[in-house]
């Protein structure tokens, strides 16, 4: 719907207005991802980005987190999902559309162009549920128009209201949902150069998708409003 604003205050928080009737939340996945792009491709043009997904069964619901849970005490009780996800991994969330991509795939590439306000930046994703609590996990492929410096993308990130960047390799320091949990802001690490093709970075971004992904999204678009007078 083009009428309905998708909102990430650090992303996209200057389109809200007076006469907005209706300011939705962005899908989980998407608001984590667009926090740590928005300051790289203001400073370096993104042209593409591929993402995969690794999902918190609490994106689905108390009844997934119940399956989990199940599953690993070996008792039987009601499904979310049409296979075990104990010990296992679902390249499924949502349904699938006829080009054969998710709804959750589909909704990741449309809301990016969206809340970034441009759609030139071209957009793949797999969406795929794992057995963990705690938050959502993606890895990240992306493409420039120009080129970067590494310690400038790491300073750009860390700069970026909202984000903590934790990438130290030598001491074992990456974000994992472990360390999201129960936090509102998006963690990047695992920060490289993609030695494949030009211009192309790697990067790894973990967040808490019942926090920042909803409930704290939402919290900081109310503030905004209040902060601009408009309620």
């Amino acid at each position: 719907d083009p009428s309905k604003k998708l909102v990430v205050p650090e992303v996209n928080g200057d389109v809200l207005s007076a006469e907005d009737k209706i300011i939705a939340n962005p899908n989980c996945s998407t608001i984590q991802m667009v926090v740590a792009l928005k300051p790289l491709h203001d400073k370096y043009k993104i042209k593409r980005v591929v993402v995969s997904t690794y999902q918190s069964v609490t994106g689905t619901g108390v009844k997934a987190v119940n399956q989990l849970m199940d599953e690993r005490a070996g008792k039987d009780g009601e499904k979310a999902y049409p296979y075990q996800i104990d010990l296992n991994v679902i390249p499924h969330i949502d349904v699938f559309q006829e080009n054969g991509y998710t709804k959750e795939e589909m909704k990741m590439i449309l809301e990016t162009n969206k809340i970034m306000r441009d759609d030139s930046i071209k957009v793949t994703a797999t969406t795929v549920r794992i057995p963990v609590m705690g938050g959502h996990s993606e890895s990240l492929n992306i493409e420039f128009e120009n080129d970067f410096d590494l310690n400038d993308v790491r300073a750009a990130i860390a700069a970026q209201s909202g984000c903590i960047v934790v990438d130290d390799p030598a001491s074992l320091q990456y974000p994992m949902p472990k360390d999201a949990h129960g936090r509102d802001e998006v963690f990047v690490g695992r920060i490289r150069r993609d030695e494949s093709q030009p211009n192309t970075l790697n990067m790894w971004v973990v967040a808490d998708n019942l926090r920042k992904g909803a409930a704290t999204n939402a919290v900081q678009v109310a503030e905004l409003l209040a902060e601009k007078g408009l309620i």
